[in-house]
């Protein structure tokens, strides 16, 4: 007699359940504001200072990405390692070097970097003060794919190390499999090519009807070919704020400088402020209305923003059409909201401190 394996329950009422414990679960893990007292930095087998901003290995659980502060003391060089996601750098204080696949990169307050995924990287600081980096990571996003991979290496030099993962370049043929074959590799060929390093004294701050100037600080537009993470700097005038908006998917938003408040809710009114300041990382939860207003008269805010778009939101802008995956309010409330952005004698940009 055949066997059978079954839950005594249907398909319906097990997928019910399993989508309603997911939702519960998911909204008491919802948050706002981390601030950078919330922040625990631990010392790690790796020779520095790590702490979670936002991610489970910090007790507070995401979907796609995560924010990780990370210290270096004087003297200080990581163990080289490597992953199978990729993840985004952006430098708030000192000066160090960060070492991609042999290749080393030296950086200070303002830069931003890309670690592919599979390469081998290692940082270290050779100079007199602590350096401080965040990082943001596709991990998440990996895990719940059953695809997160880490290899630690210890102090290993680089060229005893394998390479990223091997790939067959080129196979003749119309048939799919070799069709396969050759849109995968032209994809790592693409990716190994990638810039890694944006400089900030190379950045350029544009306004926007919006109400800020802005710039890319990794995205595919600037030449990055990462998983789909991009990082952009946005900076909010005096006294002045951004129009409201929404989006699906999770954003970061660390400040730089500066102190302010956000609106978060699921209408344009009716929702919660939040009271932010340097150091702390704004929490935007999928599809929430929110508006970043920046509360100092004298000062601007600069808050660097990080989300999952072309992966993710490319996927979401089939699944969920009709559904937009930017809304913001007509030309005239926007511009209101906003304000004449050529009436902002912007200051000249210069470098983050930290603390």
């Amino acid at each position: 007699m055949a066997s059978r394996t079954t839950t005594k329950v249907t398909h319906y009422h097990v997928q019910k359940k399993r989508r309603a414990e997911f939702l519960e679960s998911w909204r008491a893990n919802r948050r706002t504001v981390v601030t950078a007292e919330d922040v625990t930095l631990h010392p790690s087998e790796r020779g520095h200072r790590i702490g979670v901003y936002v991610g489970v290995d910090g007790d507070r659980p995401t979907r796609t990405m995560d924010a990780m502060v990370h210290e270096f003391d004087p003297g200080t060089t990581t163990t080289i390692h490597r992953h199978s996601w990729d993840a985004m750098v952006f430098v708030v204080g000192g000066w160090g070097w960060t070492e991609i696949d042999g290749e080393r990169i030296e950086w200070g307050p303002g830069d931003s970097l890309h670690l592919p995924a599979w390469s081998w990287h290692r940082s270290g600081n050779e100079g007199e003060t602590t350096a401080r980096y965040l990082t943001f990571s596709s991990e998440p996003m990996l895990d719940t794919m059953g695809m997160s991979v880490l290899e630690d290496a210890g102090h290993t030099d680089v060229a005893e190390l394998p390479g990223r993962p091997p790939y067959t370049e080129t196979m003749a043929g119309d048939d799919p499999y070799a069709r396969r074959v050759r849109r995968l590799a032209r994809e790592q060929n693409d990716r190994r090519s990638g810039r890694l390093h944006t400089s900030w004294d190379d950045l350029e701050l544009l306004p926007t009807p919006r109400g800020t100037r802005t710039t890319f600080l990794l995205d595919r537009a600037i030449g990055y070919r990462a998983s789909g993470i991009t990082m952009a700097m946005f900076e909010i005038a005096p006294g002045r704020a951004q129009s409201m908006h929404r989006h699906p998917g999770e954003a970061w938003l660390y400040v730089v400088e500066g102190n302010g408040h956000s609106y978060l809710g699921t209408e344009p009114e009716g929702g919660e402020r939040h009271p932010w300041k340097k150091g702390d990382l704004i929490i935007v939860d999928h599809f929430l209305w929110h508006q970043h207003l920046n509360d100092n008269p004298d000062r601007t805010a600069k808050v660097v923003r990080i989300h999952m778009f072309d992966s993710l939101l490319e996927t979401m802008r089939v699944l969920t059409d009709p559904l937009v995956l930017f809304e913001e309010p007509p030309d005239h409330i926007r511009d209101a909201q906003a304000g004449d952005p050529t009436t902002v004698d912007w200051p000249e940009v210069v470098r983050p401190t930290w603390p």
